[in-house]
């Protein structure tokens, strides 16, 4: 006969084991459950057997451009060899990377539909009849062959980064980064690129890049002053006398220029730097740090390629001198050109951010669709009314700013441009433009940074006016 005790522990048991079963279920599902939803991580992981078996199986699918031009393909030697081979050479190193010695662009980005292949069962048994690989998908991009060369040309010689968009959709038409490297020389290039600690030739500068924005940044600066004076922010004057002292710390404009008596209209089309580091005292540094955040500065952006954190340190406790700088997109602040592109797209599209993607659809060897991407929006990075003040005051740097080689084409456009100083030698600056065209309805965005040129009206609009150009002709 069973004891008390005996049956207290016969439960004690049961209630264990139990547990024990609804564990290894719960866990059983979440495996499930998490394999079905990143298969594609799991695929792509270095670790997983998979992908050999599919790579020994399939030959690596092509990558294409929005017009079905080839980017990327894979070919077979005179000794039945395969390599990877790159029509274009360097010009979209960066964006459509590599897939030896590791991976990169677009190459790591659809890895997983490269390496697969959705061939019609009509024509598997006649593949494998004859020994050869199933042909992998093909990758169609959003990338434009024509923008790409343009704008490439037009960095010509410099180091920098040019990315082209479309504000109302997020496909990217254009990425360029200079220095660049061909694709197909990875291999023999690999052990020079890994023993030099001080190459950045593999950086792709668009996305990862991380500069000062200069007086690009006084779009930040202004959508706060809006913000915070929406109904006298039209009222606003100061008086430039070239130069702004604050305690120890002075700054003045571009090449000290006098601009005199300026309004808000004009502070932001001329770039006067005292005129935004005065704006800057006034503002809210909580509320400002708020607006920058909304701004995804500080934060992973939501994009699926690899990308920089911009940075910029704002808060209650920011000093004088140190708001004088935030104020004209100097000091410690820095940014992506990406970033600057997805807030100008942004300003373009009414204040809505559509996510920036450069893969456009999936297909097989038969061209039957795979998948498709579609448009995605990240949400709301302003309000209308802000970004269509914005996009007013853009419109006036072209008119009557910095920006005038813009101005009297046979489209309109809108834009910022910047100066940005760096290092310890006085009067070096990076040149910056960012921008949309037509400006009263805007179809592709560019932004264009071009390291160590020296002013943005000079260097980096005549780059945005060839690049526009291309794409209205």
């Amino acid at each position: 006969m069973k004891t008390k005790k005996n049956k207290n522990k016969s439960k004690e048991i049961r209630i264990v084991t139990w547990g024990f079963v609804l564990l290894f279920l719960g866990l059983s599902g979440y495996i499930t459950y998490y394999s079905a939803t990143h298969k594609q991580e799991l695929i792509n992981n270095s670790y997983n057997g998979r992908q050999q078996m599919l790579i020994a199986q399939n030959r690596r699918g092509r990558i294409l451009s929005a017009g079905g031009e080839v980017l990327a393909q894979t070919v077979e030697d005179d000794g039945g060899n395969e390599k990877r081979e790159y029509p274009y050479g360097n010009l979209f190193s960066h964006v459509v990377g590599y897939a030896t010695n590791g991976r990169m662009g677009v190459e790591a980005l659809a890895n997983y539909y490269l390496i697969n292949s959705n061939v019609p069962l009509s024509q598997k048994a006649g593949l494998e009849l004859a020994g050869e690989k199933y042909p992998g998908d093909d990758v169609y991009t959003t990338l434009d062959v024509n923008l790409q060369q343009v704008a490439s040309t037009a960095l010509g010689v410099y180091q920098g980064a040019i990315l082209v968009t479309q504000p109302d959709t997020g496909k990217i038409l254009a990425m360029v980064s200079k220095p660049d490297f061909d694709p197909q020389q990875i291999s023999a290039m690999w052990d020079e690129l890994i023993a030099d600690k001080d190459s950045s030739i593999l950086l792709n500068r668009a996305t990862q890049g991380l500069y000062p924005p200069g007086s690009t940044f006084k779009i930040m600066t202004a959508l706060e002053y809006i913000k915070e004076n929406p109904d006298s922010f039209q009222n606003y004057s100061y008086n430039c006398s070239g130069a702004l002292t604050r305690g120890q710390d002075r700054i003045q404009c571009y090449h000290g220029t006098v601009h005199g008596g300026v309004n808000f209209t004009t502070s932001f089309a001329k770039s006067c730097n005292t005129s935004f580091a005065n704006m800057g005292f006034t503002l809210d540094r909580d509320a400002f740090a708020d607006t920058l955040e909304g701004l995804l500065f500080n934060q992973e952006l939501p994009v699926s390629f690899n990308s920089s954190i911009s940075r910029v340190d704002v808060s209650a406790e920011t000093a004088d001198s140190d708001m004088m700088q935030i104020s004209i997109g100097q000091g410690t602040t820095s940014i992506t050109p990406l970033l600057l592109n997805m807030i100008t797209c942004a300003i373009a599209n009414e204040g809505i951010l559509m996510k920036p993607y450069v893969v456009d659809r999936v297909e097989n060897s038969a061209g039957s669709s795979v998948k498709a991407f579609s448009p995605s929006s990240y949400g709301k990075l302003m309000e209308p009314q802000e970004a269509q003040i914005l996009s007013s005051l853009m419109t006036d740097v072209v008119e009557q700013g910095t920006a005038s080689r813009l101005k009297g084409l046979s489209y309109t456009a809108a834009g910022k441009t910047g100066s940005a100083e760096y290092g310890t030698v006085k009067g070096d600056s990076h040149a910056w433009f960012t921008g949309f065209a037509p400006a009263e309805d805007p179809q592709i965005c560019v932004t264009i940074i071009i390291e160590g040129a020296g002013a943005g009206g000079d260097y980096a609009v005549p780059i945005a006016k060839r690049i526009f150009d291309a794409y209205f002709q």
